[in-house]
């Protein structure tokens, strides 16, 4: 939840539900206004970075120590600092403690797979790892009409879960 804002920040007020996205978007670089890739030129994953982009500074101290930020969002703090194109605004009545994995697992595997893999129709689909990502690509797979989706897991008991995203088969590496 907003906390409060920074300067020249109009899209938030405090009170807003937020969910952080280390993958930012400034909106404004080629990347962002492409319908191929959210790959900002700007706020993209830099794990090396650990300030903020604006003035380079970290918002986190300790003894006067510099903390620096994990992954443009340090998520595992119990307040944040995070660039504005960094939060996607959501409705407030949504459960926080439930819509808390849209914020990554979702959207990064229904992404790529609607927005970058983008299958046919009546396609053959394969996914490897069945974790919350995806199972995210297997929904997208299925949303787009793929009519086999394979599953690739070394965990057998996924498989179960897996049908109900819309896994026709399932593979074990290890079988």
């Amino acid at each position: 939840i907003v906390e409060s804002v920074g300067e020249g920040v109009t899209e938030l007020v405090p009170g807003d539900h937020v969910l952080p996205v280390f993958t930012g978007e400034c909106k404004d670089c080629a990347h962002c206004k492409s319908e191929e890739s959210n790959l900002c030129d700007l706020l993209r994953i830099n794990v090396d970075r650990g300030v903020m982009v604006g003035d380079g500074q970290s918002r986190f101290t300790i003894n006067g120590k510099p903390i620096f930020h994990f992954v443009g969002t340090s998520t595992f703090s119990e307040y944040t600092v995070i660039h504005v194109g960094c939060l996607a605004k959501i409705n407030p009545e949504a459960p926080l403690d439930k819509v808390c994995v849209l914020s990554c697992g979702i959207s990064t595997g229904l992404g790529a797979t609607l927005n970058v893999a983008k299958p046919k129709k009546g396609s053959t689909v394969a996914i490897f790892g069945l974790g919350a990502v995806g199972l995210a690509a297997m929904e997208g797979a299925r949303m787009a009409g793929a009519s086999r989706i394979i599953g690739v897991d070394l965990n057998p008991a996924k498989y179960e879960q897996a049908k109900k995203f819309g896994c026709t088969d399932f593979v074990n590496p290890k079988d």
